[in-house]
C-alpha cells in the first residue's frame, strides 16, 4: 500500500519520469503561487475522479467508459474552477484556461483508465494522492527555479501585512529574464530531466556493481 503512494512521488513522477501534464507544468510555472494553486486543483480532481471511477467501474459499460470518465473529471474541475473564482480570483486569473484544461490532463485521465478502473478504492485513493503530490512537487521545483532566476522573487499567498512577495537581493535587481519566458521553461525542464536521468543511470550502475560483487 505504501508503494502505491510513493511511486507517484519518486519512481513514477508524472513530470520528470513519465512526462505527463507538461503543458500546464510549463505554462503556469512562472510563479510559485501558481504552482501551489494548480497542484491543489490537480490533487482534488485526481482524488475525486479516482474515487468515483473505482466505485463505478463495474457499472460503467466498457464502450462508454472514456466519455463517462471525462464527465466525472469535468464535474470536479468545475468545482475547482468555481471555488478559485470565488475565493482566489487573482490566482484564477493567473491560471486562466489551464484550470479548465485539467479535464483533459493526461495524468488524470490516464490514472482513471490505467489504475482506478482496475483497482479497489483504497489503492485508487493512494495512487491519486501520490500522483497528485508528485505532480505538485515537480511543478513547485520548476516554478521555484524559474521565478527565483527569472524575476528574483518568490510569490506566495498574501497573509495580513505580508503582500506575498519575497524579493531576493541581487537577483531582484538583475534577474535572468529568459528563464521567465517560454524558452526558459523548456530549458529548466530539459536540465531537470537530464539530472533525473543521470541519477537513474547512476542508481542502476550501483545496483549492477552490488549484484556482480555478490
Amino acid at each position: 500500500m505504501l508503494k502505491e503512494f510513493t511511486k507517484g512521488i519518486i519512481k513514477e513522477n508524472p513530470i520528470f519520469i513519465i512526462l505527463l501534464g507538461l503543458c500546464p507544468a510549463l505554462a503556469v510555472s512562472t510563479q510559485v503561487v501558481n504552482a501551489l494553486g494548480m497542484g491543489a486543483g490537480v490533487i482534488f480532481v485526481l482524488l475525486g475522479s479516482n474515487i468515483f471511477v473505482s466505485l463505478l467501474k463495474d457499472f460503467i459499460p466498457k464502450k462508454i467508459r472514456i466519455p463517462a470518465y471525462i464527465v466525472i473529471i469535468a464535474s470536479f474541475v468545475t468545482i475547482v474552477d468555481l471555488v478559485m473564482q470565488a475565493y482566489a480570483p487573482a490566482l484564477s486569473r493567473n491560471l486562466g484556461v489551464f484550470v479548465q484544461l485539467i479535464v483533459v490532463n493526461c495524468i488524470i485521465l490516464g490514472r482513471a483508465e490505467a489504475f482506478a478502473n482496475k483497482n479497489n478504492l483504497s489503492r485508487s485513493i493512494l495512487d491519486a494522492l501520490g500522483m497528485g503530490i508528485g505532480f505538485t512537487l515537480g511543478l513547485l521545483l520548476i516554478s521555484l527555479i524559474r521565478e527565483v532566476l527569472g524575476a528574483g522573487t518568490i510569490t506566495l499567498l498574501p497573509i495580513g501585512n505580508f503582500n506575498g512577495v519575497i524579493r531576493i537581493p541581487g537577483l531582484y535587481s538583475a534577474p535572468v529574464r529568459v528563464i521567465a519566458l517560454a524558452t526558459g521553461a523548456l530549458l529548466v525542464m530539459g536540465y531537470l530531466k537530464a539530472l533525473f536521468n543521470w541519477f537513474e543511470q547512476r542508481k542502476k550502475r550501483e545496483i549492477g556493481v552490488e549484484g556482480s560483487s555478490s
